[in-house]
């Protein structure tokens, strides 16, 4: 009787200098109680401490924070004291144990920090980004019990991570706790049509979203009336990509009828969607309602020469269009004589993108008079339509009209000398010019010298990209005289891949002015598939212009063969050199 008080005697002292504890407390003295009373040994406390250290009783921050104070405060005289409790306890197995307290558990926002920390990312309140970091389904069903101390959050990134595909609820239930997340993230998620539908309910809880990315996910096609079904008048979005997700032409129309409910969309990416090209019409008969439209992307999206029209009378509605990507459709040739009404009106327009679409004699004579009007064009891609190069409309002669012109890609457009020649004046004033392909195009070789003095006059270029050219060693010569005289002085990637007939005194020439390229990051020289080559004496030339290099990143030297000893150079080139050269070869 009397040992029995002495232990409520020391179990009263306890807890008056034990802070308030959570619910937890009243189970755990239960449990205690039963095992007491069944005569059984009681575990160790450092066992128990153990167990409990993990738990976190789901308070604020906040409130830890004034609780470990007020703690601070009272336990201050009291610590030799309790430090001299604790032993005995540690000592006496009838003695009842000293719980861990929700104070000394860890935190939400320690939790976090330590799941961010496994997963080798940088913890941050505001942008959460996990892409391509091999998510399991453990992580995913941990960080979402991490998302309720997550309430500054305005960014979530899970992309590429396919384990996320299936159980996007477990994520999406919590997210009524973010209520400033204004960007989601899910690209090649594996999501399904479960996840979908759970996607679609969050959007009542995060009123602030503003960018929806859901790339990559295959089996969204045929399914987008699950998301769209719930998006309700005076939603925020901004940004919608859909990328690649299989779309059906019913999804195209799903699309559609939602359109009025998100007036404020500036970005629309539908690309490489091949199903949803007969349900694009009736897509551009309402963006009428998204006059605020920035970006329109329909790459490979299927599109024929109706779809062409019903967009051009689109075009009248969305003045605000800065790019246009209709590539990819090469069933739109020929339509664009009936169809470029409202094209010359978009007087913001900055980027066009019209590669791969078969234009034909007829679209050339009609864009030949809408392009120049574009005044404020920055981006113009042409590449791989045969009839650029071949017709008798001045298309290219009329670049001249684009002052502001930063890109200019016409590969594989068939050029002849006398387009090139034309091509080669209009650039005479471009003076912003910092991109110009002219890959695939074998006029230029021997006649690189039609470019000098576009060339010298292009201070800005930055990438010049002459693959499969049919350059000879006077065309490198002229390069390297370039360089001599301080031009090119800014050029980051230069492509002279696929050019055999450039021969090793043209390479030795190349190579030793190289060096001159300071800014130089990417070098491609390599061989056409079909062929290979010895490499000859210029490789010691080029081993010491690297040397020169501080910015060169990539070297491509495909198809060369390479001797054991200049194999050997090439390997110990970045050791020797203190460099992280990248070789392709």
């Amino acid at each position: 009787m009397e040992e029995t008080d002495d232990i409520k005697s020391c179990q009263d002292k306890h807890e008056e200098n034990t802070p308030k504890s959570s619910p937890f407390d009243f189970v755990i003295k239960q449990f205690q109680g039963k095992r007491s009373s069944s005569g059984k040994r009681r575990e160790q406390p450092s066992a128990i401490k153990k167990f409990f250290r993990g738990f976190d009783f789901g308070k604020s921050e906040g409130n830890d924070r004034r609780e470990i104070e007020e703690t601070e405060v009272n336990n201050s005289g009291d610590d030799d004291q309790s430090e001299k409790q604790d032993l005995s306890v540690e000592g006496n197995a009838d003695e009842p144990p000293h719980l861990v307290s929700e104070e000394e558990s860890p935190s939400g926002k320690e939790r976090f920090n330590q799941f961010m920390e496994k997963l080798g990312k940088k913890p941050s309140t505001k942008n959460l980004d996990l892409n391509n970091c091999a998510l399991s389904a453990a992580d995913v069903t941990e960080l979402a019990s991490l998302l309720p101390f997550l309430p500054e959050l305005e960014e979530i990134s899970l992309s590429w991570n396919g384990c996320v595909g299936g159980i996007l609820k477990s994520l999406t239930v919590q997210l009524h706790h973010m209520n400033l997340l204004k960007v989601l993230r899910l690209n090649n998620c594996g999501l399904t049509a479960e996840d979908i539908t759970s996607l679609g309910e969050a959007f009542e809880i995060v009123p602030q979203l503003e960018e929806l990315d859901l790339s990559w996910n295959s089996n969204i096609g045929g399914k987008l009336s699950l998301l769209t079904k719930k998006l309700h008048k005076g939603c925020k979005l901004k940004l919608l990509k859909i990328t690649d997700c299989n779309l059906t032409a019913k999804d195209g129309e799903s699309l559609a009828e939602i359109l009025n409910a998100i007036p404020n969309l500036e970005v629309l990416d539908l690309s490489i969607n091949k199903h949803i090209g007969c349900s694009v019409k009736v897509i551009a008969q309402d963006l009428k309602n998204v006059p605020g439209l920035k970006e329109l992307n329909l790459h490979m999206c299927g599109l024929k020469q109706d779809s062409l029209q019903g967009l051009d009378t689109a075009l009248q509605h969305l003045a605000e269009l800065r790019k246009l990507d209709i590539s990819g459709n090469k069933e739109i040739g020929g339509g664009f004589k009936d169809s470029t009404a409202h094209l010359a009106s978009l007087k913001n327009l900055e980027v066009l993108d019209l590669h791969q679409c078969c234009v034909t004699e007829e679209d050339m004579a009609v864009l030949s008079q809408v392009i120049p009007l574009l005044s404020n064009l920055q981006e113009l891609n042409l590449s791989s339509n045969k009839n650029v190069g071949v017709s008798s409309y001045p298309l290219l002669g009329r670049l001249r009209f684009l002052p502001k012109l930063k890109s200019v890609a016409i590969s594989n457009c068939d050029l002849g000398e006398e387009s090139f020649s034309s091509l080669a004046e209009a650039a005479l004033h471009l003076p912003e010019l910092e991109i110009l392909d002219l890959s695939w195009n074998k006029c230029v070789g021997g006649n690189l010298k039609l470019l000098w003095e576009a060339l010298k006059l292009a201070t800005e270029i930055q990438v010049l990209r002459l693959s499969s050219c049919n350059l000879v060693a006077e065309d490198l010569a002229l390069l390297t005289l370039l360089t001599q005289d301080g031009h090119l002085s800014r050029l980051r990637k230069l492509d002279l891949s696929y050019n055999n007939n450039i021969s090793d005194e043209g390479w030795v020439v190349f190579c030793q002015g190289l060096a001159v390229f300071k800014e130089l990051s990417e070098l491609d020289v390599s061989l056409r598939p079909s062929s290979c080559r010895d490499c000859g004496m210029w490789f010691s030339k080029l081993l010491a212009a690297l040397t020169k290099l501080p910015a060169l990143a990539e070297l491509g030297m495909q198809r060369w063969v390479l001797s054991e000893s200049q194999r050997k150079q090439l390997e110990n080139f970045n050791e020797d050199n203190k460099r992280n050269i990248r070789f392709d070869c």
